[in-house]
């Protein structure tokens, strides 16, 4: 699968998507527990931002034009932005299904089967989630690592349902049902605050990674020796690409040819040790104090 575009997991995850609300729904219907029906809800929100990631990587991947000189790639925030946006109208879903329950707690029934369709249904999302992470990070794509985050929130209230049924079957305690729908309405609120965040942030221009910049720091360190310096070193990340641009002060004596081999060399340089990065460099003369005094331009 290592071919394979971003698209197809989304794909791959809106697949999965229709198979868990099915499982989850299933369980719900046989056992009447409002946990189950917070967690197929959850699913719901899974199959709708699937959708949305397919739209977003397809724009995403156009490229530049007239009027999107930077490319498209930024939409992949968009994505992972309504995903979060929509975590917490499910979550707020939730609620309103638990509430009643905790001034009228209702006995469950078929939580065996019930128990048996919510596991199937988390391995599923396990497995994608992993999968998804994997092709997130090779990929660079925010829009999978956001999907993929999304299933694991969902494992794990999976995880805290079936627990909690387990002890309603034990302990006759039909008011755990509610209860436990609502800890997972708070814990996919603080999910979905998490990718609204990132996505705000990324919107924002945010940096590159700090152990990517110390990859560039390390390739301008090789031409110390050749008395040239850098400054005004600025990064930012748009979805899948990166931009890097900077200063580049050489001696006055050099060739404008000479200076514009140095400048080439460095940016295939860093384009080779940081793939779908653009880098933009900025030649000027280490002796002119104006070069020393442009750095916040």
């Amino acid at each position: 699968m290592q071919n394979k575009s971003a698209r197809y997991y989304a794909f791959l995850s809106i697949g999965a998507a229709i198979l868990t609300i099915a499982l989850k729904f299933g369980a719900y219907i046989l056992t009447g527990s409002v946990g189950f029906l917070s967690d197929a809800l959850e699913s719901g929100v899974n199959l709708v931002a699937a959708i949305i990631a397919v739209w977003a990587l397809t724009y995403a991947a156009k490229p530049p034009d007239e009027g999107h000189e930077f490319g498209h790639s930024k939409a992949e925030y968009f994505s992972s932005g309504v995903e979060g946006a929509l975590i917490l109208v499910a979550a707020i879903s939730i609620a309103i299904a638990a509430i009643p329950r905790l001034f009228d707690p209702q006995p469950l029934e078929q939580v065996g089967f019930g128990l048996v369709l919510s596991l199937v249904a988390s391995a599923i999302n396990g497995g994608l989630a992993v999968i998804l992470f994997k092709a997130g990070k090779r990929l660079r794509s925010i829009t999978l690592r956001a999907d993929a985050q999304h299933l694991l929130t969902d494992v794990w209230t999976s995880v805290g349902v079936m627990l909690g049924l387990l002890l309603v079957s034990l302990t006759g305690w039909f008011i755990l049902d509610p209860l436990i729908a609502l800890l997972v309405a708070v814990n996919i609120i603080w999910a979905g605050f998490k990718l609204i965040r990132e996505s705000g942030s990324a919107l924002l221009d945010a940096s590159i990674p700090l152990v990517e910049r110390e990859v560039i720091n390390k390739i301008l360190e090789r031409y110390n020796l050749q008395k040239v310096q850098f400054h005004a070193i600025r990064t930012r990340v748009a979805g899948t690409r990166q931009f890097v641009s900077f200063h580049v002060l050489v001696p006055g004596e050099w060739t404008v040819q000479r200076g514009h081999d140095l400048c080439e060399e460095i940016e295939l340089a860093i384009g080779a040790a940081l793939p779908n990065t653009n880098v933009l460099t900025h030649l000027e003369p280490l002796e002119d104090l104006k070069s020393w005094t442009d750095q916040e331009l």
